[in-house]
């Protein structure tokens, strides 16, 4: 598995050249959360609630005593009161790749605030002699750690796991030598079998699959994911660090 963001929200330079105050050391992307919280409370216009208002929440020391500036202490206050379309404003594109196609059928249950471009198994052929060089697959840490040799003292269930992959590799080299398109043929590809995607979700969507997804609950591929994503996105935007939680 490889995640990698590929964007996110940033400001505009029309925006930025407009702004009567030097904006300190915070991100884009509490910037735009500020705009967006104060637009529902302020008689400013949005275009201007910076310019106006910057200084006093990211120009004080947050009133809360939680840490951080007062914009921090607001934007706390909002997510707490679950007035969460205000951070559906901040967006992130990532490049996933390698994960199996069992994890991103669990992925796409979460359909609100995401939007997910893949790899067509269609119009990509996995033949072996294809520029895929044949489908890649993911190895399930309870197959791959095994080391138990079966009943009959044969194979372990990684041998049995790997014997099936090279078996229905084969069987798809051969229905594409057959004339049956790789629309059809991929009808016999595994779970395990690996895709790549782009994938972009809003902050909200993001905090509430990290809270569904992050919990010992669920499995151990789309856990991982959740980390990654988690990690990547407070790279770029410190402030989210405290609302990936999980329920």
């Amino acid at each position: 598995m490889n995640i990698q963001l590929i964007a996110h929200t940033q400001l505009s330079e029309e925006f930025l050249q407009g702004l009567s105050i030097n904006l300190p050391n915070q991100t884009d992307g509490q910037t735009v959360a500020l705009s967006a919280i104060r637009t529902c409370y302020s008689p400013n216009k949005p275009s201007e609630i910076v310019s106006l208002e910057g200084d006093k929440y990211f120009g004080q020391a947050a009133k809360d005593g939680e840490g951080g500036t007062d914009a921090d202490r607001l934007i706390r206050q909002i997510i707490n009161s679950k007035h969460l379309s205000t951070v559906e404003h901040i967006s992130f594109t990532f490049a996933v790749e390698g994960v199996s196609r069992s994890l991103l059928a669990q992925l796409t249950r979460h359909r609100i605030g995401f939007s997910f471009s893949v790899q067509s198994q269609r119009y990509v052929r996995f033949g072996s002699n294809d520029k895929s060089e044949g489908f890649d697959y993911v190895t399930p840490p309870s197959v791959l750690n095994n080391n138990m040799k079966a009943a009959d003292g044969e194979f372990t269930a990684k041998e049995y796991f790997d014997e099936i992959m090279s078996d229905l590799q084969h069987v798809y080299d051969r229905l594409r030598s057959l004339g049956v398109p790789a629309e059809d043929a991929r009808f016999i590809l595994p779970n395990a079998a690996t895709t790549n995607f782009v994938m972009t979700g809003n902050l909200r969507a993001l905090l509430d699959f990290y809270s569904k997804r992050a919990a010992n609950g669920a499995q151990w591929e789309i856990r991982d994911l959740a980390e990654w994503i988690k990690d990547e996105v407070v790279k770029v935007e410190p402030w989210t660090k405290s609302f990936f939680k999980v329920v």
